[in-house]
């Protein structure tokens, strides 16, 4: 199965964005924030009869960025600044194809952490300081951060795959709101021509 998904993206990863004509909302487990809605469900549009498996892949990884950067923008309309996003274990570890995606649609630098164990590794950071430096610990936290922690590697958004995730963000949003928002008012016949319109342009860039 590990092997299928490298195939898969190899081959996601030669298209740019926009290119598979295609947009997922990424509810297959109901969505959590912002919408709190357990019984809401993933959706894929803009298939076709040629659609191919790597397409269906780098677009639900899209759905997912998408939803990243709807809950990053709801955090930042209380104030928060989001500037840049640090990214443990697991996929942010495994998979550099998704974390310059994400840095892409959202816009901000996606760090990874240098360590794969960030849990293990906060519980040994307040042993350390629990001990003391006495006992060969630490005096504070932020001492211990310097020594024991850090960035394996950054990705940088690229400026030109953000503004055509940007045109496709706003489709995604109109998707967002219109199943996810009983009050919402508007109409979606758009999205799928826009989607087209949008494929058309990125394969002639090539």
């Amino acid at each position: 199965p590990e092997e299928r998904f490298k195939n898969l993206e190899v081959e996601a990863a030669k298209q740019k964005p926009g290119e598979h004509g295609l947009l997922a909302l990424d509810w297959n487990n109901g969505n959590r924030t912002i919408l709190v809605d357990v019984r809401l469900s993933g959706l894929l549009i803009g298939q076709t009869l040629h659609t191919q498996a790597h397409e269906i892949y780098r677009a639900l990884i899209e759905g997912t960025a998408f939803g990243a950067l709807t809950i990053i923008n709801r955090i930042e309309e209380y104030g928060v600044k989001v500037e840049e996003v640090m990214n443990c274990g697991g996929l942010a570890a495994k998979n550099p194809f998704l974390m310059k995606i994400y840095a892409d649609i959202t816009g901000r630098p996606m760090k990874v952490s240098g360590s794969d164990q960030t849990c293990a590794l906060g519980a040994a950071i307040f042993g350390a300081v629990a001990a003391g430096k006495k006992e060969g610990g630490f005096s504070t936290v932020e001492d211990a951060q310097k020594t024991l922690t850090g960035i394996k590697e950054t990705h940088e958004p690229n400026p030109e795959n953000h503004d055509v995730y940007t045109e496709l963000f706003r489709l995604y949003s109109q998707l967002h709101d219109s199943f996810g928002i009983q009050a919402w008012s508007g109409n979606l016949h758009n999205v799928m021509k826009d989607l087209i319109s949008l494929r058309e342009r990125q394969r002639k860039s090539e």
